[in-house]
């Protein structure tokens, strides 16, 4: 079994999740009392949101790629970035160190194909949503189109994620409006729906939901422990 490295606390609400699904799989490939070998490093939220904010995506690669080294030094054999937003520094990360960096992208990609989808919608972060580095990756390496909610949808759920989930609440009215949110990208034409926000599943469920839900949080996990027994 291979160590794995995950680069964690953004938020921690949704790192938690990361460390179950993972441990989960390796039991239900290996039974008994298996577990996964991991390394954490766990990054101060407070200050990477400050950064996101200000637009210092330079500056936060390089407080992840520092993360990425000390896990490669203490004998991490692949990494995993257990947010979706901050795949935006991949390439500073996945430049710093000589080991794999498990992008979460791609098994997501990966599992909409194999559901025979060709057209989502994505729900996240406004930066996940509106730049390109997510959707542009689904598109030139799974031909896999994204729709996103209009302008008001993408901030309300920027609120909800950063001053409520990563938080650790979960209201009622949210769900609601985020139910109204999958609506309209039903009507859009999505097939499916991408929770780009590992924060999201915390508070959306499948039977919210009109469509098909993709939680990039189980899935990134899933694939990453399956990884460490390959």
């Amino acid at each position: 079994m291979k160590m794995l490295g995950l680069i964690g606390g953004m938020s921690w609400e949704s790192t938690l999740p990361y460390y179950r699904y993972i441990n989960e799989t390796i039991r239900q490939q290996l039974g008994g009392l298996h577990s996964a070998r991991l390394l954490l490093a766990s990054l101060d939220f407070a200050e990477i949101a400050e950064l996101q904010k200000n637009g210092q995506w330079d500056e936060a690669g390089q407080r992840l790629a520092n993360a990425a080294r000390q896990l490669a030094q203490a004998g991490a054999e692949g990494l995993v970035l257990c947010t979706n937003t901050m795949h935006k520094v991949a390439d500073a990360i996945s430049n710093a160190v000589d080991i794999p960096l498990l992008h979460i992208v791609d098994p997501t990609g990966e599992y909409i194909l194999q559901q025979g989808y060709g057209k989502v919608g994505l729900l996240g972060t406004r930066f996940t949503m509106e730049q390109p580095f997510y959707t542009d990756r689904l598109l030139s390496h799974y031909e896999i189109e994204c729709v996103v909610p209009d302008a008001q949808a993408r901030d309300d759920l920027h609120r909800i994620i950063f001053s409520e989930l990563c938080q650790g609440m979960i209201s009622d009215t949210s769900r609601q409006r985020c139910k109204r949110i999958l609506q309209q990208l039903a009507h859009q034409g999505a097939e499916g729906i991408i929770l780009g926000c590992t924060e999201l599943s915390l508070l959306i469920h499948p039977e919210d939901s009109p469509l098909p839900l993709f939680d990039t949080t189980r899935l990134h996990a899933e694939a990453a422990a399956r990884w460490s027994l390959a």
